[in-house]
């Protein structure tokens, strides 16, 4: 038997048959270190293999890192290793989701404020006519890729450069019905002491398939809508008022965001929904942005909670969907829904402290 290892290929002399017990077909050796009848590969190397591969932005890089610290692979056969072990990562995933999370670090303080971020991203996938000279069928599609963040607050710093930084994060991400997104959120979270918490905070855009999250798994928890997001409105509804003149919306937008962010909420939201809904394209964004903004009316309370220490944006989450997107979204890539779920699973492992646990498994 030869086997890849982190030192370079060794043969085996191994006994292999039909065993008497249960009179299967099998190599008794291959059993006892959890190899598959195929596999080339010794449990180590994969391990330092399939680390590589979350930890780079393609699999051609993961394969040029390998071949520098001493054991060549080719990018495919890196491609079918990430696969193998992601749907090993999935379905432990969905074993633990029947199972009661424990808290993995009990001996921590509650902490006085989890944050729980969710966003959406969009990514390019194969379509039902991929591969078809002729077909009436989408050879593309672009599907959202839901994503979240859950950290303890006391966890949230800042660089000597200024720049935002978590000690710790849980990042979860799904394609797929929002429900089912929001319990693999939610038990991870739990994981990260989210039933100990004394207050519950969720930052997000206005999308409504996150609040109906929210309002599912974390009801009663203080929601807030960025205030980027919520800024951003504004400027719309400037450019809708002004004609698109972005010296007089500056003017028009400008003290209002400035009121909208220090205390003067409640004066804003009551001007916004007297204004006067203007004929034809301009009035049709305008009546938008009153429907947003009355819709995220108890979500725009910035000042008492800044005063709080809480956090108004949704910065986490907007990386975290970056940081994917880096590996998600390169040129050229077209993935299938399974070979990306595959990926994602085997980074959450790592990402989320469950990599240890998973090789066991394994």
């Amino acid at each position: 038997m030869q086997l890849r290892t982190g030192v370079g290929v060794i043969k085996l002399q191994v006994l292999h048959g039909q065993d008497p017990a249960d009179e299967h077909w099998g190599c008794p050796v291959r059993e006892h270190w959890g190899l598959t009848c195929h596999q080339q590969l010794s449990l180590a190397l994969e391990d330092k293999l399939a680390f590589t591969i979350t930890a780079t932005a393609s699999y051609e890089e993961a394969s040029a890192l390998a071949q520098k610290w001493g054991s060549p692979v080719s990018d495919s056969a890196l491609h079918a290793l990430a696969q193998r072990l992601g749907a090993r990562a999935e379905a432990r995933t969905q074993a633990q989701l029947k199972t009661a999370p424990v808290e993995h670090q009990p001996e921590r303080a509650p902490t006085k404020l989890a944050v729980l971020m969710l966003d959406g991203w969009q990514v390019r996938q194969r379509g039902p006519g991929w591969g078809k000279k002729k077909t009436q069928e989408a050879r593309v599609e672009w599907h959202e890729w839901k994503t979240g963040v859950y950290y303890r607050h006391e966890q949230a710093g800042v660089t000597a450069g200024g720049r935002g930084v978590l000690a710790e994060k849980i990042v979860i991400g799904w394609q797929g019905e929002p429900v089912e997104f929001g319990r693999r959120l939610h038990w991870e979270a739990l994981r990260g002491g989210l039933g100990r918490a004394q207050a519950k905070l969720v930052v997000a855009d206005g999308a409504p398939w996150i609040w109906n999250v929210a309002q599912d798994r974390w009801a009663g928890a203080t929601e807030v809508l960025d205030f980027y997001h919520a800024s951003q409105h504004l400027w719309d509804l400037g450019r809708a008022l002004r004609a698109d003149d972005e010296a007089a919306t500056a003017q028009w937008v400008e003290p209002r965001r400035h009121q909208l962010r220090h205390g003067g909420e409640q004066q804003l939201l009551a001007e916004i929904a007297r204004l006067r809904v203007p004929r034809g394209a301009a009035g049709t964004v305008v009546k938008r942005e009153q429907n947003y903004f009355a819709t995220h009316a108890r979500r725009v309370n910035y000042q008492t909670l800044q005063r709080r220490g809480w956090p108004i944006g949704s910065g986490p989450v907007e990386s975290a969907c970056r940081q994917r997107q880096c590996r998600f979204k390169r040129p050229g890539q077209f993935w299938t829904a399974k070979g990306m779920r595959h990926l994602s699973a085997l980074t959450e492992a790592r990402h989320n402290q469950h990599w240890d646990e998973l090789w066991l498994a394994g």
